[in-house]
């Protein structure tokens, strides 16, 4: 492989209760088949415990590492950030108009009140994030973009009403990103994403690409692939941000993003619940005291169910 353009996309928040879907994209050019390889590997030793499965790596408790890299990625692509929410909406896909669109007006602040937030990270990791990123350049690489697609649960809410699963929009956000990154490139792109749900055949699930020319490369549990003229290679495989250095710097910066967007909600109907703690969104003990213990304070709110609480497909 020459120069060339690959982008890794991955999804945080597929399945939990509370808190945005957000998936995530990061473009990086490659100068050579070197440069390639170590964009499409497993990150070498030389990163430590840094660039890794998000999963693994980073928890709503301790988002530090993907705040890190979230704010070294920003910076080396043109995302001047002094704050979280200035951060998360440089790297959003849509602009803040677009995201605040399905917002009830006197409930926007849930997802967009950025009260009590702050860069944590300590600069000693930052740096080290930094230099990493040098060892990537230095190895060929140099990272374009970062583009953080969020569906919030409203959206979710939304296309589970018109028959649409949260891996469908799952999907569908994967094939824009993979879209808005071959629209800023010089050529086709290599896109290598996570598996979506239990696809093995996507072309017929495709959203924003269906209708396009396609050849299948490969279809089965581990990988399924595509060749799509006027876009490039789209690649879905299982267990990507494990693989591919390129989707765990994607799952890292998204991980941290959902975190950060979930953590608004919890705050927002915590506040006069003090004793309640963090929780991660997720179907767990933990989320669901807090689901149950704030009943009260949202009725009486009037605060619709459909920007707090994701239901599934009928």
């Amino acid at each position: 492989m020459a120069a060339a353009t690959l982008v890794g996309i991955d999804e945080n928040g597929l399945g939990p209760r509370l808190g945005p879907l957000v998936v995530t994209a990061v473009t990086a050019r490659a100068t050579d088949d070197k440069a390639a390889k170590v964009l499409l590997g497993r990150p070498g030793r030389a990163f430590g415990s840094r660039i890794g499965d998000s999963k693994a790596l980073v928890s709503y408790k301790d988002g530090a590492l993907g705040q890190a890299w979230a704010r070294v990625l920003g910076e080396a692509t043109g995302v001047s950030a002094a704050s979280p929410r200035e951060l998360a909406l440089g790297l959003a896909l849509e602009d803040e108009t677009s995201l605040m669109a399905q917002c009830p007006g006197h409930h926007k602040a849930q997802c967009w009140s950025p009260d009590g937030e702050a860069f944590d990270a300590p600069p000693d990791l930052v740096a080290n994030v930094r230099k990493d990123l040098g060892r990537l350049e230095r190895r060929g690489v140099c990272v374009q973009s970062v583009r953080v697609a969020i569906v919030c649960t409203r959206r979710l809410n939304q296309a589970a009403d018109a028959g649409t699963s949260r891996f469908q929009v799952d999907l569908h956000a994967m094939e824009r990103l993979v879209l808005d990154a071959r629209s800023r490139a010089p050529e086709d792109v290599v896109a290598m994403c996570g598996k979506v749900g239990g696809y093995n055949q996507y072309v017929d699930a495709f959203g924003p690409l269906s209708g396009r020319l396609h050849s299948v490369l490969t279809e089965g549990r581990a990988r399924s692939e595509y060749a799509i003229p006027g876009v490039g290679r789209v690649a879905f495989v299982r267990d990507a941000d494990e693989q591919h250095l390129l989707v765990c710097l994607a799952s890292l910066v998204g991980k941290y993003v959902r975190d950060l967007l979930t953590a608004r909600v919890v705050r927002h109907h915590a506040r006069d619940l003090p004793a309640l703690p963090l929780v991660s969104g997720y179907h767990d003990p933990v989320t669901a005291r807090f689901v149950e213990e704030t009943e009260g304070s949202r009725r009486a709110a009037a605060f619709p169910i459909d920007c707090f609480e994701r239901r599934a497909v009928t």
